[in-house]
């Protein structure tokens, strides 16, 4: 028996600092004595360890069995020897040796401790293994522990045993860090390396601006308002749709915040990028024309088969629509997913378009946007049997003829006139323009609320969805096309 006091209360102070069990640093002492014992007696041998925690004791016993022949020493001693101790041992029998922790040599404390480190060393790999392979795309954050050959090593808050990097490529060119720094970043990917688990963080990952706004936007963390799609270059420009589960909620005003506070918040966090928030749409003509703000486009064509749309604005929209050396146009295309054409009005009828077809956007340009029945002057009687037939928005209802309220159980003639009467009043009319009356027509033809933004108390920069830095400043450089 050995009074190791001292030896159980350093594997207990080391197994607090490494987060580990009572149990697990048993079986940590456990395997390491039996690695001590192994440097002594060979690799066969099987011992019984027990360790008392009240006393801060533990015993060692040896189990060789008896033969007449020894042919494994570590595992067996001959009949003559075992009789030495008590004359009744017969071949067969199982020796016990006590061992004190006292014998133990240099080499086979060195042995045991390097079983010790080893096993400690595993957990710590599986532990961050386990922890992590399952929050691929989640925001962590750390401090910023060292930079070296242009990656960031990041020591996390939650676990500052792992190793986790930000590889230069995934980092924004626009910042700059310093040892010491509070750093946020989202788990792209975890890497096995001789060392363990390695986890590769990112800066200049669309996933990255995604979990800032889970962060900052309460809607999108609830699963309200959900980011449709996303398209980034780091630095520069990021490009976000997004759409809402409940009719109620405006997403890009959800994300934008009061005064745009939530998302410059966002904005602070990526060092200035500037961020263009748009709803998100199935049709891809209609998102095609979202996805182009903040430039107003005139007419929209699709291709389904080949995923193309041709797009035409304006010549004073051109370089807006374009970018600065091309970016607005190609986040668009990353964003919706299909190639986008874009063409300056002068450059779409050289090619030979007929001008009544350019022209005929302007009564395209309406996007309407859908809104819950029950914000229109309906009898509550009727509205219950409208919803009760499946129709809860106006566009489900705006096709309907009055025929078909009639038919609809529930929903009296006088009702359906009253249906058919709003509809008419909230239903555009295209005008044929004449010679005499032209501007007329035109003005008519005007949508005061823009390319199918709601009119709402936004300004008119949260309604396209742009997003403009600290400084207030609302310019846009383009380039012309070609």
């Amino acid at each position: 028996m050995t009074n190791a006091g001292q030896i159980v209360a350093a594997f207990r102070d080391m197994a607090a600092t490494k987060s580990l069990t009572p149990d697990e640093m048993n079986d940590l002492i456990k395997d390491g004595i039996l690695a001590g014992l192994q440097k002594i007696f060979g690799p066969n041998v099987r011992a019984e360890i027990e360790i008392h925690e009240e006393t801060g004791e533990f015993e060692i016993i040896v189990l060789k069995r008896v033969v007449e022949e020894v042919e494994d020493s570590a595992a067996e001693i001959p009949l003559e020897r075992a009789r030495w101790d008590d004359p009744t041992f017969e071949v067969g029998d199982v020796m016990e040796i006590p061992v004190d922790f006292g014998e133990f040599g240099r080499n086979a404390v060195m042995a045991t401790k390097q079983r010790i480190v080893q096993r400690v060393r595993e957990g710590e790999r599986q532990r961050v293994r386990e922890e992590f392979e399952d929050r691929v795309g989640e925001l962590l954050s750390g401090e910023v522990q060292q930079i070296e050959r242009g990656k960031i090593v990041v020591m996390l808050n939650r676990a500052k045993d792992a190793e986790a990097i930000i590889p230069w490529k995934e980092q924004n060119p626009r910042e700059r860090f310093r040892q010491g720094d509070p750093i946020r970043a989202v788990l792209k990917k975890v890497d096995e390396t001789p060392r363990g688990p390695r986890l590769i963080l990112s800066r200049g990952d669309p996933e990255f601006v995604e979990s800032l706004f889970k962060l900052e936007v309460p809607e999108i963390y609830q699963g309200i308002v959900e980011i449709r799609a996303k398209a980034r270059e780091v630095g520069g420009r990021t490009k976000i749709a997004v759409s809402s589960r409940d009719d109620s909620i405006d997403p890009v005003g959800a994300c934008v915040g009061l005064k745009g506070s939530r998302v410059q918040a966002v904005v602070s966090e990526l060092g200035g990028e500037r961020i263009d928030i748009v709803p998100w749409h199935p049709d891809p003509e209609v998102f095609a024309r979202r996805a182009l703000a903040p430039a107003r486009v005139s007419k929209v064509i699709s291709d389904s088969t080949r995923q193309v749309i041709t797009a035409i604005v304006d010549e004073d929209q051109l370089s807006l629509a374009i970018g600065r050396n091309g970016q607005n146009v190609r986040l668009a295309s990353q964003l919706i997913g299909w190639q986008i054409d874009l063409y300056g009005s002068r450059e779409w009828l050289e090619r030979g378009a007929d001008a009544a077809l350019f022209r005929e956007p302007e009564t395209d340009a309406y996007e309407t946007s859908d809104f819950p029945l029950s914000e229109l002057e309906i009898p509550a009687n009727g509205l219950a049997a409208l919803e009760a037939a499946g129709y809860s928005t106006f566009l489900e209802i705006i096709d309907l003829e009055r025929s078909d309220f009639v038919q609809i159980e529930g929903l009296d003639e006088e009702t359906a006139d009253a249906l058919m009467a709003i509809i008419d009043e909230l239903t555009v009319i295209e005008v044929e323009p004449q010679e005499s009356g032209t501007a007329d027509a035109e003005e008519e033809r005007e949508s005061p609320a823009g390319e199918g933004e709601t009119e709402a108390t936004q300004e008119p920069s949260e309604e396209e969805g742009e997003v403009e830095p600290a400084d207030g400043k609302k310019t846009e450089e383009g380039e012309p096309a070609g």
